[in-house]
């Protein structure tokens, strides 16, 4: 039986729309698959570790084929184990507000923290990177408020797709889903998020 984590980037709680959507999406998503297990991550809970100069240290050390030591080797392993709790599940379900144009900076953290080699890369003098987290499968919502396909760029840019969408491909993540909310300052917010939520349904039937 497949295994779904929902991590959301969103702190806004009931208020969040991103994670209004998430909630329609797994509600189906448990109705069309009986059995199914469903577990949330919620990059604000405060269990994330940083990545700091000793969790950098370990990581070139680690690239350079040596092994981490001294300050480096409670880092490091704290990334590993982050790293686990997330490889566990074959599918995701990522909850995504747009924040300046790119993603919330939990996100990134958390990026940041998973991308090490040997556990989401390799990487070769020859051929650069190698994705290793190969045979999962994804669905993104990406929400904004401003910023919408088709306005001006005094409304902002979208790096918040672009770049998600760029390390999930990069990390070996290429089965990928989207569903977008972006009703822009002048559009019908209900009406978007009746399309965002029917659509949310319509792929968590077959996910």
């Amino acid at each position: 039986m497949s295994r779904l984590l929902h991590i959301s980037a969103s702190p806004r709680g009931a208020e969040s729309i991103s994670l209004g959507i998430a909630e329609t999406f797994t509600e189906e998503y448990l109705a069309a698959h009986p059995g199914a297990e469903v577990d949330r991550f919620d990059l604000w809970d405060g269990t994330l570790p940083e990545f700091g100069p000793a969790a950098v240290a370990a990581k070139m050390a680690v690239i350079g084929g040596a092994e981490p030591t001294g300050d480096q080797v409670e880092p490091w392993a704290a990334a590993v184990r982050a790293f686990e709790r997330f490889d566990r599940y074959d599918r995701y379900l990522f909850s995504v507000p747009m924040w300046n144009a790119g993603v919330p900076y939990k996100l990134k953290q958390l990026i940041d923290v998973l991308s090490q080699p040997g556990l989401v890369f390799d990487l070769s003098v020859e051929t650069g990177y190698r994705p290793l987290l190969t045979g999962k499968r994804a669905t993104v919502i990406y929400t904004s408020s401003v910023w919408g396909p088709g306005v001006g760029p005094g409304f902002g840019n979208d790096f918040q797709s672009t770049y998600f969408g760029d390390w999930l491909r990069w990390a070996g993540i290429t089965d990928v889903q989207e569903i977008r909310h972006h009703p822009t300052l002048t559009g019908d917010h209900a009406h978007a998020r009746k399309l965002a939520d029917d659509r949310a349904r319509r792929l968590a039937r077959t996910f």
